[in-house]
């Protein structure tokens, strides 16, 4: 069924935002078909010029607004032009999805002539112009997933924070982030912030918004031995296996990956069989992105209800090589399937260590080529910490080279109280490791 046909099929109509056919104008580059009740699917649609890695671009976009892709995805491309197809619904009914804002900054992304500003105002600041973000509260657990929830839906992305106490119980939190609207320059957006936080958080919170001019991400330096660990290429199966999401699933200890040279005389058939878990589209993207594959028809489907191959995703992908050709050579295909294996069974990796007489949290993901990182990556590991009822000292996001890549590496110093003893509990600390990968993994979001 071609890709058009699909993405018009099945459900209810809802809203759409965007306008009426695709393609017809700059408008109507991306086009949203709205679920008509809550649950259901929401259709994004996207028909503009093709460059290489935009549908992982879209992808990452579409997971940062906290969005999960349910039935699937489909993409169809010429080379030129591209049409790509995606299912979409909120990971959780807390989250607000700003659909106008999506659709604005997956307009932006669009390139040539479909390439339009984020914001009209000529007079805004850059993409890596960053902020600090300083509130004067009162201390409870779960705080700061509190606080990076409402900064999430925002859409201020948090990049370093510090935590620190006062004399009176009181807690200090420092946020240096980045505003996707890149209009936290204005005093609007400023005031719109502090607002929220403080309609939210209560009218007792101090709230103040400076500029952090000369901020500089930093390289995280963890000690040999733990960083040997972290990043190591070979991982146990059963590492890999404790990493799916659920007891259903941990008897999928592979990925089934297959090439096939015979189907079409332009193109190398990629087909996979995998665990569904969250951000696999993306995972799967990054990593052909990120190799020069450049694929020109895929279709991602989950399994449906009663399937043989329930808890399960199947891909089919038409793709080349960067040089035009098909992936024939065994030696590259093995390279690549190796690839693909490792990114999709375990694309983050959790650990506990003992940081002199604290315990310290270590969550990593591999930063593509772009040197963009996965998204939501902070928001799922602190909503991890808060529902094991564990509070946050300091927490530090930074990068490392390991593994010949660069790493985002997320630090945690966790508090070590009498309700939750970690400095002498293997067992708790077991239970962190398992509650936050499943967390990250969309297990309980």
């Amino acid at each position: 069924m071609p890709v058009a046909a699909a993405a018009a099929g099945g459900g209810r109509v809802g809203m759409v935002l965007g306008g009426g056919a695709a393609g017809v104008g700059g408008d109507d580059a991306v086009v949203m078909q709205m679920a008509a009740a809550e649950g259901e699917e929401t259709v994004i649609t996207i028909n503009c010029p093709d460059q290489a890695g935009l549908g992982c671009d879209l992808c990452r976009t579409i997971l940062e607004f906290g969005l999960r892709i349910t039935r699937g995805a489909d993409v169809s491309t010429d080379g030129q032009w591209c049409f790509v197809v995606f299912w979409v619904v909120p990971r959780s009914p807390s989250i607000k999805i700003r659909w106008a804002s999506l659709k604005n900054r997956l307009m932006s992304m669009c390139p040539s002539s479909y390439s339009i500003p984020f914001y009209h105002d000529s007079s805004q600041p850059g993409p890596s112009q960053f902020y600090l973000l300083k509130l004067l509260l009162a201390d409870r657990k779960g705080l700061l997933h509190d606080v990076t929830h409402i900064l999430s839906d925002l859409e201020l992305i948090i990049h370093r924070v510090k935590v620190s106490t006062t004399p009176d119980g009181r807690v200090v939190d420092l946020f240096f982030i980045t505003d996707g609207m890149e209009q936290l320059h204005t005093k609007e957006r400023q005031e719109e912030t502090c607002s929220t936080l403080i309609a939210t958080l209560g009218p007792s919170i101090s709230c103040e918004i400076l500029s952090a001019e000369g901020f500089q991400q930093g390289f995280s330096s963890l000690p040999p031995k733990i960083s040997e660990e972290l990043f190591r290429v070979e991982l146990a199966d059963s590492e890999i296996c404790s990493t799916l999401l659920s007891a259903e699933l941990k008897k999928v200890q592979t990925a089934t990956i297959n090439f096939d040279n015979s189907l079409s005389p332009a193109h190398t058939l990629l087909q996979i069989i995998c665990a569904d878990q969250k951000g696999l589209i993306y995972d799967i993207l990054r990593t052909l992105k990120d190799c020069s594959i450049q694929i020109f028809y895929g279709r991602f489907r989950s399994d449906k209800k009663g399937s043989v191959n329930k808890g399960l995703r199947e891909v089919d992908l038409f793709v080349k090589q960067v040089d035009g050709k098909k992936v024939i050579d065994p030696e590259k295909q093995d390279v690549l399937r190796s690839r693909l294996r490792s990114e999709m069974l375990h694309p983050l990796r959790v650990m506990i260590v003992s940081r002199g007489p604290d315990t310290e949290l270590l969550v990593a993901n591999p930063v593509e080529l772009s040197g963009k990182g996965r998204p939501r990556v902070f928001y799922d590991a602190t909503l991890a910490l808060k529902a094991l009822g564990i509070c946050i000292f300091s927490a530090e996001i930074g990068r490392q080279e390991a593994s010949e890549r660069q790493w985002e590496v997320y630090r945690f110093l966790l508090d070590d109280s009498k309700e939750f003893p970690l400095a002498n509990s293997l067992t708790n600390r077991n239970r962190v490791v398992d509650r936050v990968r499943k967390t990250l993994m969309g297990c309980y979001n």
